[in-house]
């Protein structure tokens, strides 16, 4: 981690308390739906935000969901706490991601599609993965924002698009002009934030999960099998799915419910 990035993790400012309110309910084995429902229900922007994404036609509900309560009860904790922690931290950034290439919007669709595909994938297999995986799909591109940063103050943007242009993937172009890559800042800065270890650690894993622990390798298989299937501009595409296939073969995951998941986007 060079020190350039480090000083800008460290700059962040802290979250809100709503995200602590957040977290002490979803980590506390005794709180129930109710409790999620209760803390989130105080925030009214905050409830609107995640009634606007869980209503996406991404996720492929026949009908309109207009209360907390339907949502964490569709969702699950897990996936609805993903949900409030996109939108507060998103809102914690200055976005600026013209160093590669790509606007705000499209983003923001990039991560969009990523949880969309975790959660389809996963919600029926896997829920209870979705507690970690939720938050990391949405949010592990968010180092990008201080890598772009980083280009944009060294001056450096027309050697990072030619970087990018030509190397095999994006996190190779990334440490050659930078020196880091995307998941290294974004676990980075949710040690910062002194979120559990478990999101850590899966960010932090999802380029080389055959290095992970036994308890993280699964979430960090899927993360790399979901950020293959999804290419920067937000696009799904035959060669991006033939890619994920081969990393869903490897890791001996499920490849029935993940057609089904790429079916529903």
């Amino acid at each position: 981690m060079t020190e350039e990035i480090l000083k800008k993790i460290k700059q962040l400012p802290p979250l809100p308390e709503s995200v602590m309110q957040i977290e002490s309910v979803y980590q506390d084995p005794e709180s129930t739906f109710n409790d999620m429902v209760k803390i989130l229900e105080k925030d009214p922007l905050l409830t609107a935000d995640i009634l606007k994404a869980a209503n996406s036609p991404l996720y492929g509900f026949s009908r309109e969901i207009n209360a907390i309560s339907q949502a964490v009860g569709l969702f699950g904790m897990g996936t609805v706490r993903g949900f409030a922690l996109a939108s507060i931290v998103k809102k914690s950034f200055d976005l600026d991601l013209s160093a590669y290439g790509i606007d705000n919007d499209t983003f923001s669709m990039l991560s969009k599609k990523q949880h969309a595909l975790t959660t389809a994938w996963c919600l029926k297999k896997d829920s209870k993965l979705l507690g970690i995986l939720s938050p990391a799909a949405f949010l592990v591109e968010i180092g990008k924002v201080l890598i772009a940063q980083q280009v944009i103050a060294d001056r450096t943007g027309d050697k990072f698009k030619e970087a990018l242009a030509k190397s095999a993937t994006i996190e190779e172009a990334e440490r050659e002009i930078t020196g880091v890559d995307t998941p290294e800042v974004s676990a980075r800065i949710f040690e910062h934030w002194r979120f559990e270890s478990g999101l850590v650690d899966t960010i932090s894993s999802c380029l080389n999960p055959e290095k992970a622990e036994d308890d993280i390798k699964k979430p960090a298989q899927i993360l790399h099998v979901v950020r293959t299937a999804v290419e920067l501009n937000g696009m799904v595409t035959d060669e991006s799915i033939a890619a994920a296939k081969e990393l869903i073969a490897k890791y001996k995951l499920d490849l029935q419910s993940f057609n089904n998941a790429i079916e529903n986007l």
